[in-house]
């Protein structure tokens, strides 16, 4: 069983992540039982029988996916997921804070893919709560990736005011 970082643990991943296919194609084939986290194209293809399962679904999106064609179906899923294909690709970033702000998404955010220990802190700044690391890292060492830096002057996601609007007045400052 895979390992990842939710809520600043290490935990066994119960999801079965399933790869990209040919959504038309594979529509025939029965997905296994238990809780799903499957691309786009296959929500969208499978919908309907999905949603017929009655077991926890996510979709996972990938750099160049629009945000918006989940947004209305946002209450179906416990999990969503962002697909870093490099850890280059920064476009996860702003798919984070899309479906945090924009959308309200407020279930499980993970990253996923070329995600590297020292990318943590600013992927839970944009919204993430949960990593599944690259396969040849360590899940317990990059925990300390998560507290980096101690604190942040800008706001963000998981912390909206900036540092000024969050440290006391000091005697005669103006505020």
């Amino acid at each position: 069983m895979a390992r990842i970082i939710r809520n600043s643990r290490v935990e066994d991943d119960a999801w079965t992540l399933l790869p990209k296919i040919d959504a038309a194609a594979d529509a025939a084939q029965t997905p296994p039982a238990g809780p799903l986290l499957l691309p786009l194209d296959v929500w969208l293809a499978q919908r309907e029988q999905l949603l017929a399962r009655g077991e926890a679904l996510g979709v996972w999106l990938d750099a160049a996916d629009d945000p918006a064609a989940i947004a209305a179906d946002l209450e179906h899923f416990t999990l969503l997921a962002v697909n870093f294909p490099k850890f280059t690709d920064g476009r996860g970033y702003s798919i984070a804070r899309t479906l945090r702000e924009r959308y309200g998404y407020r279930g499980e955010l993970r990253a996923i893919g070329d995600v590297l220990h020292d990318q943590l802190y600013l992927l839970r700044r944009c919204g993430f709560d949960a990593f599944a690391l690259r396969a040849d890292k360590d899940a317990e060492r990059a925990l300390a990736g998560l507290t980096a830096f101690s604190d942040s002057y800008q706001g963000a996601v998981e912390q909206p005011l900036p540092l000024f609007r969050r440290r006391p007045a000091q005697p005669g400052e103006a505020v």
